[in-house]
């Protein structure tokens, strides 16, 4: 089983930073990747970034890309999601997202509870 831990949301205005944090424990060993989701009211659970291993490939929405960045500490098993320039159309729940191999043809998917984002001035 994983744990994900999600911290650093919170109510900020637009242009402002965040740093968002997804700690993992558990059986971590088959990690591959772990990515961050955001989901606004009404809408679908979207990607916004995601890196994997162990060549730290990353991937970002179109949205985010240039205001963003995803990084990885693995000492610490933790993942990061640097928020610059911060809009209002920033705002949702977002979610720590991990995959880990869990057998030969099998990727498990697991996620935090999420932390809420938002942007208003």
């Amino acid at each position: 089983q994983v744990q994900l831990v999600e911290s650093g949301g919170g109510l900020v205005q637009p242009g402002a930073s965040l740093r968002l944090s997804c700690a993992a424990s558990g059986s971590i060993s088959s990690l591959n990747a772990m990515g961050w989701y955001r989901q606004a009211p009404g809408k679908e659970r979207e990607l916004v970034a995601s890196i994997t291993r162990p060549f730290s490939t990353t991937n970002y929405a179109d949205s985010v890309k240039g205001r963003f960045t995803i990084s990885r500490d693995n000492a610490q098993n933790t993942v990061y999601l640097q928020m610059n320039s911060l809009k209002p159309e920033d705002k949702a729940i977002y979610y720590c997202n991990a995959k880990l191999r869990g057998g030969a043809w099998r990727v498990d998917d697991y996620w935090g509870e999420g932390t809420q984002v938002t942007v208003s001035s």
